[in-house]
């Protein structure tokens, strides 16, 4: 993963050095017209005095120059030196500075974020997104993370996971991340205003994303529905549903956390089947995914009215589009996908 330097505003240091190539071609430019009009010489004797001019090598003059032409020289030393100067001190500040590595390292991550398809982009990296970074990152899901503040990129750095430094209520932006090839989006910025943006954004350039979206304050509710959001979540209801629940059923939530805290330990997962499922039309028993995944179906949620079937019986079929909720580790929810592809 590139260092930290990559995420140095970049733009300042590309104008800089495109102005000083720009400035030095016109002072090469100037030097031959200058030359040409001047003493009426060729274009590559021109060209030849003005390099050798700029360069300060001293080979001496290439013909015999007139008082015009010495003035001209003088200005173009002057200048060229100037200029060269500057251009040195450009790419000197560019190359030092790790500006260089950080502009190829990005190109690397742009082109890691391109491989990617079926991913998720989380807009945010503040506390919020860190959980959310860090249980994407332990379930083994792909994401890239988009946040404007190169320092709260710092909080999820340790993932190894590809960043976007950007504004994500751009469209610019989120088609970099590839939200043309995501399956989903989580908004997760401090500010409401900003997480309807991103929704409204969002939904324009993918209508088929799952976008699921931090609320502040309550109101917004209604907005980021409006916006697109498929799910609103709200810290604050659920940090004081969390608070009650420790209270009175401490031994679950204990149970809980453990399953989110730790590496390996069990997961509570979902696996949507698809038409083309080997396992449709299969029972449970007959599938055996138990035994060949080490998983527990806990239940199966079928489209058909949105209902569930809690702890379904060893003969119970299943249908295309039907989700599965299962209990087991990272390792054996990989086994699943696989397995029922």
């Amino acid at each position: 993963m590139p260092e930290t330097n990559i995420l140095i505003d970049e733009n300042f240091y590309k104008k800089r050095l495109i102005t000083a190539i720009i400035l030095v071609v016109v002072i090469i430019f100037i030097g031959v017209m200058g030359y040409h009009l001047i003493e009426g010489w060729s274009f590559f004797d021109s060209l030849y005095m003005t390099v050798i001019t700029l360069a300060t090598i001293g080979y001496g003059e290439t013909h015999p120059l007139t008082t015009k032409g010495r003035v001209f020289t003088i200005f173009l030393i002057f200048s060229g030196i100037g200029i060269l100067g500057y251009g040195l001190s450009v790419i000197a500040t560019f190359v030092i500075e790790g500006e260089l590595a950080g502009l190829i390292g990005k190109r690397r991550m742009q082109k890691d974020i391109e491989k990617l398809s079926n991913h998720y982009i989380l807009c945010g990296a503040g506390e919020t997104g860190r959980c959310i970074a860090q249980e994407f990152a332990k379930t083994k899901t792909p994401f890239v993370v988009i946040d404007i503040n190169p320092h709260k990129i710092e909080n999820v750095r340790n993932l190894n996971v590809p960043f976007i430094v950007g504004d994500a209520t751009k469209d610019a932006i989120l088609l970099s991340a590839g939200i043309k090839r995501a399956q989903g989006l989580v908004s997760s910025l401090h500010s409401d205003k900003d997480n309807v943006f991103v929704v409204l954004t969002a939904r324009g350039l993918n209508k088929d994303l799952r976008i699921v979206s931090r609320v502040v304050e309550q109101e917004s509710e209604h907005k980021l529905r409006i916006a697109g959001a498929d799910t609103i979540v709200s810290p604050n209801a659920i940090g004081g549903l969390r608070m009650a629940s420790v209270m009175i059923r401490p031994t679950v939530v204990g149970f809980l956390d453990l399953m989110m805290r730790e590496q390996n330990t069990i997961r509570m997962e979902e696996i949507k089947l698809l038409k083309t499922s080997s396992i449709i039309g299969k029972s449970l028993k007959s599938s055996d995914i138990g035994h060949k995944t080490g998983l527990i179906v806990i239940a199966i949620k079928r489209n058909k009215g949105d209902r569930y079937i809690y702890n379904p019986k060893p003969e119970t079929l299943f249908e295309a589009e039907d989700i599965l909720v299962v209990m087991g580790d990272v390792n054996q929810v990989q086994a699943l996908r696989k397995l029922v592809k």
